[in-house]
């Protein structure tokens, strides 16, 4: 870690000033929770005893929480569909205090819900509701008309694009938002999948997953230094500044030029009780984001991710990050390495 806790303390009181645009595919994440004490009768497999139910906030608009968790002031912009589960949404969003405005409903659409059935404490079963085709042309311009009234409205620092593959950033939206940001010399920061990869030049940070990148670049990287040499060939390949690659239990791989130089590092994964992975990706997404925003370096960016992404992992269910937990043990690493 580069940083003291007093520059710690500064720079996570800067993320309160901070504005980010969320743009991406939103969904529920639903949760059932049961326990499971015999066998059905009906067929070999398990009956689960419904214990609890609950939703969550998924995708971009878990990116869009996060912010939020950590201060800044998320506008999330995306489409949904005109259905009962885009309602619950809608009421998520508004029970979260998140901005509305920036959601399009079409009947064209389907909201996208993922149910999860955890019994003792795991995942056992997922059950997915969705649309993936690309938005159609009306509603992709529906979208683009409600992002740049936002823009006009309030001034941003950053605009985060989340790709879960659902359709919303299709090429044509991607092209236009990474336009947008070029004319507003606006930072763009991304979460990709691998339809799309190469289509965010330009990209301020781009940060995929290990699949994500042997399957974008068509890459049979294994080791750090296989992974090390793929995020650089991205990073040329998307002429971005900073290629950021999660490896989930190898930790972290951050590369960005540097003058006429590549800066590069490894980062091992801090050691966790791992209880559900889900949306640890929004969480590393949203940190990095504001420390784009705050022009930390490619070292210390890297550093709170990773910190991030980890301390997320320890509770069941997508859900933002603890703020004062991240500063606390990201003061305490600091500290103990002065």
């Amino acid at each position: 870690m580069e940083m003291t806790s007093e520059q710690l303390e500064k720079l996570f009181a800067s993320f309160e000033k901070m504005r980010i645009l969320v743009v991406g595919d939103v969904m529920i994440d639903a949760y059932t929770e049961g326990v499971i004490e015999r066998m059905s009768p009906e067929a070999p497999v398990p009956v689960v005893n419904v214990k609890k139910r609950y939703n969550r906030l998924g995708g971009a608009a878990n990116v869009a929480l996060n912010l939020k968790s950590l201060g800044a002031e998320p506008i999330l912009c995306s489409v949904i569909g005109d259905d009962q589960k885009g309602e619950k949404f809608m009421q998520l969003l508004r029970r979260y205090s998140l901005n509305v405005k920036g959601i399009v409903k079409s009947a064209q659409r389907s909201t996208t819900l993922k149910e999860r059935v955890i019994v003792d404490g795991k995942q056992r079963l997922r059950i997915d509701e969705e649309d993936t085709v690309d938005l159609y042309s009306d509603e992709a311009e529906a979208l683009l008309v409600n992002l740049q009234k936002l823009l006009e409205q309030k001034a941003v620092h950053c605009i985060v694009l989340q790709d879960y593959n659902k359709g919303v950033l299709s090429p044509s939206v991607i092209g236009a938002i990474m336009a947008i940001a070029k004319q507003s010399s606006l930072p763009v920061v991304v979460d990709p999948k691998k339809d799309n990869f190469l289509a965010y030049q330009g990209a301020s940070l781009f940060k995929p997953n290990a699949k994500e990148l042997r399957e974008g670049l068509c890459n049979d990287a294994t080791d750090i230094a296989e992974y090390r040499e793929a995020a650089i060939k991205l990073r040329a390949l998307l002429n971005c500044d900073t290629v950021m690659v999660t490896l989930s239990g190898q930790g972290v791989i951050i590369c960005r030029k540097d003058s006429d130089a590549i800066e590069s590092h490894h980062l091992a994964a801090f050691p966790r009780d791992i209880k559900d992975v889900s949306g640890a990706g929004d969480t590393v997404l949203s940190v990095a984001a504001l420390c784009t925003v705050a022009e930390q370096s490619a070292y210390d960016t890297a550093f709170l991710s990773n910190l991030a992404g980890g301390l997320v992992c320890e509770q069941i269910g997508v859900g933002p990050i603890d703020k004062q937990r991240l500063l606390k043990e990201a003061k305490e690493l600091c500290d103990r390495h002065d």
